[in-house]
């Protein structure tokens, strides 16, 4: 009785077609995003990716507007937003964090007051906080083949990625070009924000990018294992915050966001047990 009890709660949120949908989309994205996220935290890309990720929301919310896709618009508004830093980066005495601060910032705010103003048709501010259960067909496609594109762009980039994410200098000595490296792992970071915006929103990507990869690296320091755990924990989380949504009727892409802070929690508190003399 009570097994079949269990079973019953563990299946009921898959019995709805928006509810399978939503899980592949996370499962795909987490594939993509775990891997990627690994070698975010190991070029201190965090606060790069974040920046990226809130400076093309206005691309999104004009793309919404004027009919356009909205990847489309994401990456007008990643090139706007790029543009927009380095013309601020020149300002005599303003300096380059301080510059994509401000730039940032100006955007983020700008996206929102477009998403949220009285005049905007209504679920717009939903490329602030996500759909995950709104995934359409182009969604999946777009997370499907960024499942793929990741771990082979990756996988092709490993030793190059590692000489110069652990010594530029010596990697640059070996002949490896650590620019055309940075070049070619932002552009994958940015496809990357590109596809997930669309189900997890400007303001809660960042976390599925970062949040795995985080975990991962307070259970192993092997890059290899690392972005597998990076990628499970992502899924797992992916599901737990899809399963939290339904039975706490809470906003998906939130629920999956808390599941992945409590996962890192629990990585964090198992590494210090483990550490204890």
């Amino acid at each position: 009785m009570i097994t079949a009890t269990v079973w019953h709660a563990l299946l009921e949120p898959w019995e709805q077609g928006i509810d399978r949908r939503a899980l592949a989309e996370v499962v795909l994205l987490g594939i993509a995003g775990g891997a990627l996220g690994c070698w975010i935290i190991l070029y201190h890309l965090s606060y790069a990716t974040e920046s990226l990720a809130h400076g093309l929301l206005p691309g999104l919310v004009l793309a919404a507007l004027t009919g356009l896709p909205r990847v489309l618009g994401g990456a007008l508004g990643l090139v706007a937003a790029a543009l927009a830093i380095a013309a601020a980066a020149r300002v005599p005495g303003l300096g380059r964090d301080t510059a994509v601060a401000v730039v940032v910032t100006t955007l983020l705010g700008l996206g929102a007051l477009l998403a949220l103003a009285p005049a905007t048709p209504a679920g717009l501010s939903a490329l602030l906080f996500g759909d995950v259960l709104g995934a359409t067909d182009t969604d999946l496609a777009l997370a499907a083949a960024l499942a793929v594109a990741v771990p082979l762009a990756l996988g092709g980039l490993h030793g190059r990625l590692l000489a110069v994410g652990f010594d530029r200098t010596a990697a640059t000595a070996l002949g490896v070009r650590a620019g055309a490296v940075d070049a070619a792992l932002l552009l994958l970071v940015a496809g990357a924000l590109l596809v997930a915006v669309q189900g997890l929103g400007n303001l809660l990507v960042i976390a599925l990018l970062v949040g795995p990869a985080a975990c991962a690296r307070a259970l192993t320091h092997r890059m290899a294992p690392m972005m597998g755990t990076a990628a499970l924990v992502a899924i797992a989380a992916g599901a737990g915050g899809l399963y939290l949504s339904y039975y706490a009727r809470t906003a998906a892409g939130a629920s999956i966001a808390a599941m992945l802070v409590a996962a890192y929690v629990v990585a964090t508190a198992a590494r210090v047990v483990v550490r204890r003399p």
